[in-house]
């Protein structure tokens, strides 16, 4: 795989597109923000990243001098693949996501690396999820290496559960986390379930040659 075809994926509610279409993909702080956002996910885990620090070690557990470190909350996160642990739990319920989303509702938004690199937009990426203790964090100096850093096997298994599994697990949630909003410009597609969703998509206004139906990518 070569950087320039890498794409970056993170979902949403159907509901909160039409304010992504106007204002881009916004941080949970930034004046831009949706005051009715819809969210789906794990409201802990979203209260965990926001007090969460880690340090950008490059990949260097033993490093000579001190680390840069970070607030994970000040980042917007993405994967590098579908079908995530936590859209499972989005689809079924479960841990503390306040109610189940049926998979008609959830959208994927995509963006390129290299686009978001030409617009020097600020960004970091791990190897693994972000809140555990293995990861490694690079920033954009090791973006040339990302290719070769990220366990391509492991965020495409299509099974990662079990002890035995955890290190997939954690690499297979491997993020690219964005620094601040990201505009309307950078996303470079939609994926759907099935063609009604895609079809209100249309209705909202997005070009079809944008969309995509891809029901794998869903539980």
């Amino acid at each position: 795989m070569e950087l320039n075809n890498v794409k970056i994926y993170r979902i949403t509610h159907l509901e909160n597109i039409p304010h992504i279409l106007q204002y881009g993909i916004t941080h949970k702080g930034s004046p831009n923000k949706n005051p009715y956002y819809k969210n789906i996910g794990d409201i802990t885990l979203i209260e965990t990243r926001s007090k969460k620090t880690a340090r950008i070690d490059n990949g260097d557990f033993n490093p000579k001098n001190d680390l840069p470190n970070i607030t994970l909350g000040d980042y917007v996160p993405f994967y590098f693949g579908v079908r995530m642990p936590m859209l499972y739990v989005v689809e079924h319920g479960g841990n503390f996501v306040e109610r189940s989303t049926p998979p008609s509702d959830i959208i994927y938004l995509v963006c390129s690396v290299s686009k978001i690199i030409s617009s020097k937009i600020d960004f970091l990426f791990t190897d693994g999820h972000a809140t555990d203790i293995l990861t490694s964090f690079y920033d954009a100096t090791r973006v040339n290496e990302l290719v070769d850093i990220i366990d391509w096997k492991a965020v495409k298994s299509s099974y990662w559960g079990g002890n035995e599994n955890l290190d997939i697990k954690r690499k297979k949630q491997a993020e690219f986390l964005v620094s601040g909003d990201l505009p309307p410009n950078q996303i470079v597609g939609f994926g759907c379930y099935n063609e009604n969703a895609k079809k209100r998509l249309i209705s909202i206004g997005i070009n079809q040659e944008k969309i995509k139906v891809i029901p794998n990518a869903y539980y």
